[in-house]
């Protein structure tokens, strides 16, 4: 017998991520409630919600209390979440022992592309000779030349989650030597990786592009600061796509002020979008890019086609690839 299912959340959002080749899939091998569920509708569908076992969401999930979760979803064993980070809702499920699993490795690819083609132009002084080359192009070529390339130049990654570590796969091919900051990273993984284990001070001084990955915790607000912004190297390029919380956005807009052959390149700010008056929009040393890192219209397919494989592995029992749990939502993006 199949199990019985539904989709909670955003309905346009499902109805992106999950396209109706995978909804057709998903259809043969669950039994789904006819009505896309959210948190207005709750009461109204209340009686046959109490039957269902799997919910599949992405971007747009509710936050539910556990109180929540015990009224409305009783039988709940498992949600399938077509998108990256679960920390805005994971936590009261996980609790009630309802199995979580993410596509945060699907959406982690994507990031990691964008990343890796930012490091390998920003170590040729790509952006602000692109800026200048019209107008100034003996002195374009002149500050181009100031950058080591990409043989055996030094790249920091902050934070070796999911996301970092792409990185650093996909600049396999490349001969780098990779700076990496990451606390919770032990050093046979660092080891394995073929990376090095470094400080935030190391990695400010010593490297020449640095690439911010670091989890989207508390603990993490504010923990790139004028300490490590004033230490860059004169050609560096800071690299974000993690989260502009994690930035203290005027540190950094002095030191490139400061030293106006330092380049930062934020696919992220806060807030977002920029504020007009904000001085990231005045610096000819900052690139800024609307958020395009993550998935695109078409890469959103990936996530739901990872969420079906995991899935299936789950009503065959097999062990799932994707779960999250309590002790990885410390320190998980």
């Amino acid at each position: 017998m199949k199990k019985r299912a539904m989709f909670i959340g955003n309905e346009s959002r499902i109805n992106d991520v999950y396209n109706s080749q995978i909804q057709e899939e998903l259809s043969t091998i669950a039994d789904f409630y006819p009505a896309v569920i959210h948190k207005d509708n709750l009461d109204e569908h209340a009686a046959a919600l109490r039957t269902i076992e799997i919910a599949f969401s992405t971007w747009g999930m509710p936050s539910l209390s556990r109180e929540e979760i015990q009224r409305y979803f009783p039988n709940l064993k498992a949600l399938f979440y077509a998108a990256g980070s679960v920390q805005n809702f994971a936590r009261p499920f996980l609790q009630q022992d309802i199995a979580v699993v993410s596509a945060w490795a699907a959406n982690a690819v994507p990031v990691a592309e964008y990343t890796a083609a930012q490091i390998v132009l920003a170590n040729k002084g790509f952006f602000q000779s692109a800026l200048n080359c019209k107008t100034k192009r003996r002195e374009s070529s002149k500050y181009a030349r100031s950058f080591p390339g990409n043989w055996n130049a030094k790249v920091g990654i902050l934070g070796a989650g999911m996301i970092g570590k792409k990185v650093i796969e996909f600049l396999k091919p490349y001969q780098l030597e990779i700076h990496v900051f990451d606390p919770y990273l032990p050093d046979s993984a660092a080891q394995k990786l073929g990376v090095q284990k470094k400080e935030l001070s190391e990695i400010f001084s010593q490297c020449h592009t640095i690439s911010n990955h670091l989890a989207n915790l508390p603990a993490t607000v504010g923990i790139l600061n004028r300490t490590h912004f004033e230490l860059m190297l004169p050609n560096a390029t800071f690299i974000n796509t993690a989260r502009g919380l994690q930035v203290v956005e005027a540190d950094l807009i002095q030191a490139l002020r400061a030293v106006p052959t330092r380049t930062a390149v934020l696919d992220v700010t806060y807030p977002e979008p920029v504020q007009p008056e904000s001085d990231l929009l005045k610096l000819d040393n900052v690139i800024l890019t609307p958020h395009i890192a993550g998935s695109n219209p078409s890469e959103v397919t990936r996530m739901a086609q990872y969420i079906v494989e995991e899935f299936r592995r789950y009503l065959q029992q097999e062990a799932l690839q994707y779960q999250v749990t309590l002790t990885m939502l410390e320190t998980m993006a």
